[in-house]
């Protein structure tokens, strides 16, 4: 029998989400240091991003796109769609309200992809892992549920649209980790940036934003943007999903909420509260608890 060779990607997957993780979670910090609209930041976001994939897919991969079905066609632009609708939501969302609590708000996804996957799916998930998730997802609860106070100073409506940009999260998590159980990666990655980069184009038409204009410092931060965590976070996420599901994904996602504490003090000064602290490190006691227990659960399986 010959014995499968695991690429890198395959064989480090897990950390290599990890660093995903911390690459997206600057997101916020760009979004808000950006002073272009959301559709505009979107547009160029994924106008600078998706020749990356578009270049190599359309010389080297032309036969493999050729044989996708109009089923996987369909369900790709859907997630594009998705996040699209993320993308927009979140942008909007962090200049209403500060990093952290957007972060946390936002990383509430895994709940949506757990439901999703429990009850639409029937897919067994364990019990101790679910454990792990809710915990990070209570630690999020913490440093964003205290956000209360600051409702006169606009951050509510802010909190609103996190929240709305965790929903289209996991619903780009969840389809696209089914299309690529039948799509290359690459070519996936590619159909799914370019409907995304079809509903920003459709969109700044529509709103009648101008694409050009704005300060040039914008542009360079776009840029960082684009590398960071269109391709860094994003693009690596959708590479993911041929090895790891949605829910380990999403799960170790929930985590940007440590990562954009650390960033926003450090490049925003936002000093964290200890309350925010404190829901920092039970996420971190809950990520650590979930893939412990997943790592358990896969080697009793084997």
């Amino acid at each position: 029998m010959v014995e499968h060779k695991k690429s890198f990607l395959e064989k480090y997957v897990r950390i290599i989400v990890v660093f995903a993780v911390v690459a997206g979670s600057s997101s916020g910090i760009f979004g808000s240091a950006i002073t272009a609209p959301s559709m505009a930041i979107g547009f160029w976001r994924l106008t600078l991003g998706l020749p990356f994939f578009a270049i190599p897919v359309l010389i080297n991969k032309r036969d493999i796109l050729k044989q996708v079905s109009k089923k996987d066609l369909f369900w790709s632009f859907v997630a594009g769609a998705f996040l699209f609708c993320h993308f927009f939501t979140w942008f909007n969302a962090v200049k209403m309200t500060n990093i952290a609590s957007a972060v946390v708000l936002a990383a509430l996804h895994p709940l949506v992809v757990l439901i999703i996957t429990i009850f639409v799916f029937k897919r067994h998930v364990g019990r101790r892992p679910i454990m792990g998730i809710i915990l990070a997802l209570l630690g999020g609860t913490v440093v964003a549920g205290l956000d209360y106070s600051k409702l006169s100073s606009g951050n509510f409506k802010g909190d609103i649209l996190a929240f709305l940009a965790a929903v289209f999260m996991g619903l780009y998590f969840t389809v696209g980790n089914e299309v690529r159980k039948n799509v290359e990666g690459t070519v996936y990655v590619f159909l799914c940036f370019l409907a995304t980069w079809i509903c920003f184009s459709v969109g700044m038409l529509a709103t009648q934003t101008p694409a050009l204009g704005y300060p040039g410092r914008d542009y360079i931060l776009i840029v960082g943007l684009t590398l960071v965590c269109q391709i860094g976070a994003h693009a690596v996420f959708n590479l993911c999903f041929g090895y790891v599901d949605a829910v380990y994904v999403s799960a170790w996602e929930s985590g940007e909420s440590v990562f954009a504490i650390i960033l926003g003090l450090i490049f925003l000064k936002q000093i964290p509260t200890s309350w925010e602290l404190l829901g920092a490190a039970i996420v971190v006691i809950g990520l650590l608890y979930y893939n412990y227990n997943t790592s358990l659960e896969e080697k009793l399986e084997k």
